[in-house]
């Protein structure tokens, strides 16, 4: 879990465009961050598993 401070400190606008950086909305990871659904790879699985992400569903064959 992510401190509070990195969560805020995301969301403000750099000084300069190179120094942003994205954050899992859910949960706050910095890391394996999907920019298309705005999530890490964990929450994605999760809510995947459950249905919750529209046209995501887990693969079989």
């Amino acid at each position: 879990m992510a401190r509070t401070s990195l969560k805020v400190k995301a969301k403000r606008t750099p000084k300069f465009s190179t120094r942003g950086y994205n954050r899992c909305d859910l949960c706050g990871r910095s890391k394996a961050y999907y920019r298309k659904f705005n999530i890490c790879r964990i929450c994605f699985r999760s809510l995947a598993l459950q249905g919750r992400i529209p046209g995501v569903k887990k693969a079989s064959w």
